[in-house]
């Protein structure tokens, strides 16, 4: 399956598969509706695909299964959005123990991500549970969560209320400590992430947004083409505000947010990362400077980290990950920082995301934050691209056909592929223009 950009539709609407105009839970949609929302599942999903589906069998929630096996939960309570609930349960999951929420991306399954993310890995080593949620054809015609329909994203509602249901119910049948809940997920499971954090900033502690999108950027199927490319561009206390509509009079404390975006990512632009960020950073009332930046894993994944104004642990971190594309990133292998498989599409061999994710979740036994690896300025990065490809990645803004360095604000030319312009990134998320001078 090819990927689908924004600009380009695919000319026959729906993609091969796609269920008949009645199938769809709702019947709001008109048949050209159905038609568009099937172009932009196909578009969030860009072959997100991968063999097998979630067909564990079906499992009282205490019967003892083999460690690598999902148990279906059959019921879990109120379920408007029509999801299904998997769980993967340790050998040995102790009392009270720590809960992730994870969301696989759009043609996934839940046996899917299980089998290739690696957070099971580090749930057997850190003694936590994780619920696997699984989106249908029934929903979407192309499996993926419905993070851009207003009917599924807002607190009480659709999808995001199944999977806050699923937490309650893990709360009652597995005994997880309630208040140490996290979720994660990729795609259009990562813009989900961020639906939940939102919606449900009482109930997730934290949550890791894997080549994701912002909450409140996609409103409805038009909307969601921009936001996944070229992304939207919006002031940081703009970004604040839809968090604190999403659940009106809630005054904190707000989750803690971990945003991991690979450079390459086509699909996704990376400049949803920054402005993940600026979402974030401004909900917790801090500036979008770094309070310490490094670089992390095998392949110098660039990190910026913003504390606490107590100066405590890092309560936002962008994860920056050279060199590939859209997909989870993972290192299969059998060290301590290594995880996850790359048996399908989008598991991309680079750095085990997942045994960072589960450190900034505080679920591997640390008390305090590490030290920064680099000094605490983040070495520089340079970027030899057109005018397009920069505000694509985020690196410049548009306006009124003319485009600028982001940080700086130097001005760069039309907006077009003709124009070309190398970019100095220091600190992160600033740039200035280093034509013929960048190392």
């Amino acid at each position: 399956m090819s990927y689908v950009m924004p600009s380009h539709p695919v000319p026959n609407g729906a993609p091969p598969g796609a269920p008949p105009p009645g199938a769809r839970r709702g019947g709001r949609w008109s048949r050209t509706v159905r038609r568009l929302a099937a172009v932009v599942a196909l578009a969030t999903g860009a072959a997100l695909a991968g063999p097998g589906t979630a067909g564990a069998s079906a499992a009282v929630p205490g019967e003892a299964r083999a460690a690598a096996a999902l148990e279906r939960v059959s019921s879990f309570g109120a379920n408007p959005g029509g999801l299904t609930m998997y769980v993967y349960r340790p050998a040995a999951l102790p009392a009270n123990a720590p809960v992730v929420v994870a969301l696989h991306g759009c043609t996934q399954s839940a046996q899917v991500y299980s089998d290739n993310s690696g957070l099971n890995t580090f749930a057997d080593r850190h003694g936590f549970l994780v619920v696997y949620a699984e989106t249908t054809t029934v929903n979407n015609a192309n499996k993926c969560f419905n993070w851009f329909q207003p009917g599924d994203t807002r607190r009480g509602q659709g999808e995001a209320a199944s999977i806050r249901q699923m937490v309650a119910h893990a709360a009652t049948a597995y005994g997880v400590d309630t208040g140490r809940v996290q979720v994660t997920g990729l795609s259009a499971g990562g813009a989900m992430t961020s639906v939940m954090l939102a919606a449900y900033p009482d109930v997730f502690a934290a949550g890791a947004v894997v080549a994701g999108i912002p909450y409140g950027c996609g409103v409805d199927v038009v909307s969601a083409f921009g936001c996944m490319s070229p992304g939207v561009d919006r002031t940081p206390a703009a970004w604040a505000q839809a968090v604190r509509d999403a659940h009106p009079g809630f005054a904190g404390p707000w989750p803690r947010v971990a945003i991991w975006h690979g450079d390459n990512d086509t699909t996704v632009a990376p400049k949803n990362a920054d402005e993940l960020r600026d979402q974030w950073t401004a909900v917790h009332g801090l500036g979008q400077t770094p309070d310490r930046t490094s670089t992390i894993g095998p392949n110098s994944t660039r990190r910026s980290e913003y504390l606490a104004a107590d100066g405590g642990a890092s309560v936002v971190e962008v994860n920056r990950v050279p060199g590939i594309g859209h997909g989870t990133p993972v290192d299969p292998g059998s060290g301590a920082e290594q995880c996850g498989a790359t048996g399908t599409q989008h598991f991309i061999d680079s750095i085990c995301s997942g045994y960072w994710i589960t450190r900034f979740f505080g679920l591997d036994g640390t008390t305090s934050p590490e030290p920064p690896v680099d000094p605490p300025t983040e070495p520089a990065a340079c970027w030899t691209a057109n005018n397009y490809e920069h505000v694509r990645a985020g690196r410049a803004t548009t306006t009124g056909g003319q485009v600028y360095a982001k940080g700086s604000g130097r001005h760069l030319g039309l907006y077009n592929t003709f124009v070309t312009h190398t970019l100095k990134e220091s600190p992160a998320g600033h740039y200035v223009v280093a034509d013929g001078s960048c190392p």
